[in-house]
């Protein structure tokens, strides 16, 4: 009737979370290029409104945070998790990345 069920509605194998083959094992370079990308822009936001003499206490805390060009590689597409092995996590693997603010610092002794 269907076919094969092959394509983008195949079913996944059960074992792994139905997930195992929509999401990638390793960030590609446009990805990780996007995040970078992101970063900066925020990096520019918070620029802006420093130069327009805004003050407020959000604005002091994220003046204290690196920039794009400061932090690490491991810091733009990791982040900490709990649960994952050597506490560290692709960001791609986090829902709705692209929509929540990637933590430029990561608690102490990780």
């Amino acid at each position: 009737m269907f076919g094969s069920l092959g394509g983008a509605f195949r079913p996944t194998f059960a074992a792994f979370g139905g997930r195992a083959w929509r999401i990638a094992w390793r960030m590609s370079k446009t990805r990780k290029a996007n995040v970078r990308k992101r970063l900066r822009e925020v990096d520019s936001v918070i620029d802006t409104l420093v130069a327009s003499g805004v003050e407020c206490k959000q604005l002091e805390l994220a003046k204290a945070l690196p920039k794009e060009h400061e932090m690490l590689p491991r810091d733009k597409y990791t982040t900490f998790s709990r649960t994952a092995s050597k506490h560290r996590k692709s960001v791609h693997k986090v829902p709705h990345f692209t929509k929540r603010p990637i933590p430029r610092t990561t608690p102490a002794g990780f």
